[in-house]
């Protein structure tokens, strides 16, 4: 039987930000597929070009940034070549996108129903009427409690978790294909974190939507995602499933990563860390850039950048990690 094509298929993508100083590349080469329906979690500390290859996906990098290389192609088609008009009709529409900050996404002045008919009409050729019962209908979905009272509400009048739950009923409207989440919980609280993440769990099930969720977080990410990308320096340093993620790690940054969960750690012991942090844009070395923290680092780490290439059932940039399987390139 025939492989479905991706839904999303990102190659060899690459921004860069033209500063004073020079040229700084943020993302550097990055490649991953995503297909329908699928949840793929996009990991890394912050500066490690998460944020930046999502909104480079939905081309929304701001000057001085510049998509510098690469393609993304979505339903077949490669949106690198999209002229802004082509674009609109994908933002919002095919994709949506779900920021950190969701007064980042509503408008203070308007109220919620206002702005989620507005969105329906910039999409769609329906009646203001028409537009007011999807709207109703998708924060019965996102468990908003009485729905009609809340489309007459502005935003300030909601708390946290009430907001977030109201710009993914927005991001629902259109039935997009995928959905695109910027570290959505982060500014909520750990109960509240949990409920979120549920909630987009289950909608993306129901609703046969695909998810590219980005976060810092792990042990979020490992409850929600199939597969797992993990990002440093704006390269991937590790890709493969869920399970092989969590329970087999080959990265070293990966590893890492799982050692400082708080849940790894025993009682009444310090939280494990990762010496050292992320090279800056300006300072990233010629070789692996994780070098400088890594315990089982070479000569060659030193010289060479590792490429991300298959071991061991999963992708890894590593030179270190042997492959016990025999597929290792020579």
């Amino acid at each position: 039987m025939q492989k479905q094509e991706p839904l999303l298929s990102v190659r060899e993508l690459s921004v860069a930000f033209k500063m004073r100083g020079g040229v700084l590349t943020a993302v550097d080469g990055v490649s991953f597929d995503l297909d329908r329906s699928q949840r793929l979690g996009l990991v890394g500390e912050s500066g490690a070009g998460k944020s930046v290859t999502g909104f480079a996906i939905l081309n929304l990098v701001s000057r001085p940034g510049y998509i510098a290389g690469g393609h993304v192609f979505f339903e077949g088609r490669d949106l690198a070549t999209f002229s802004e008009e082509e674009m609109r009709n994908i933002r919002g529409n095919r994709i949506s996108m779900i920021f950190q900050d969701p007064m980042m996404t509503l408008n203070p002045v308007l109220t919620i129903g206002q702005q989620m008919v507005e969105t329906l009409k910039a999409h769609r050729h329906i009646s203001k009427h028409e537009a007011e019962k999807i709207a109703l209908n998708k924060l019965q979905k996102v468990a908003i409690p009485s729905p009609e009272k809340r489309l007459t509400q502005y935003p300030h009048e909601f708390s946290g978790g009430m907001r977030q739950r109201i710009v993914i009923a927005i991001a629902l409207l259109t039935s997009p294909s995928l959905i695109i989440a910027d570290e959505p919980t982060t500014a909520l609280d750990v109960t509240i974190q949990a409920d979120i993440m549920e909630l987009l769990l289950n909608l993306c099930e129901e609703e046969k939507m695909a998810l590219l969720l980005i976060t810092h977080d792990l042990a979020v990410v490992s409850q929600v995602a199939e597969r797992i990308a993990v990002m440093y320096a704006g390269r991937i340093a590790e890709l493969g499933s869920t399970e092989a993620i969590v329970n087999a790690p080959q990265h070293p940054y990966t590893q890492g990563l799982l050692k400082a969960l708080p849940q790894k750690v025993e009682r009444r012991k310090r939280l494990n860390q990762i010496p050292g942090s992320m090279p800056s844009l300006q300072e990233r070395p010629p070789g692996c850039a994780f070098y400088d923290r890594c315990e089982l680092r070479g000569e060659i780490c030193h010289r060479e950048s590792p490429r991300l290439v298959e071991k061991n059932a999963g992708l890894v940039a590593c030179h270190m990690v042997k492959d016990t399987t025999g597929k290792e390139e020579k």
